[in-house]
């Protein structure tokens, strides 16, 4: 699998919102980097948090807006999606960047998103569109 395809299957995965498919596209020593917040290496320190924005949700999304890639790195645009049990849906834009090993797991993840867009939609403020 080519590493367009592998990230946009691990995009999918998500509105199945099981950490345990989601991890399974990561290296095990990942790196995992959901900018603004500190980042996480590794499957122990990442399941905890895909648990803890996934745990809440009845469905989430990412929307591929664009895709490009080059040397082993595939940058996303996207639209992030959640709804949560209490009905607040949350819209998120995000730049990723990926990188993937010889083997075709993602050795790094970068997400790039603002932080006040996320937490006034978890308030019940307005959504991102």
């Amino acid at each position: 699998m080519d590493s367009e395809t592998r990230v946009r299957a691990f995009c999918e995965a998500f509105t199945r919102r099981d950490t345990k498919e989601i991890l399974g596209f990561l290296a095990k020593d990942a790196l995992y980097h959901n900018l603004p917040l500190p980042p996480l290496r590794g499957h122990a320190a990442i399941e905890p948090m895909l648990q803890g924005f996934l745990g809440p949700c009845v469905e989430a999304e990412f929307e591929l807006i664009a895709l490009a890639s080059g040397n082993g790195r595939v940058l996303t645009e996207r639209i992030d999606r959640f709804v949560l049990a209490n009905g607040t849906r949350i819209e998120l834009p995000v730049m990723g960047s990926f990188e993937l090993g010889a083997d075709g797991l993602i050795t790094a993840w970068r997400d790039y998103f603002d932080l006040a867009t996320w937490t006034r939609q978890m308030q019940g403020g307005a959504s991102a569109s």
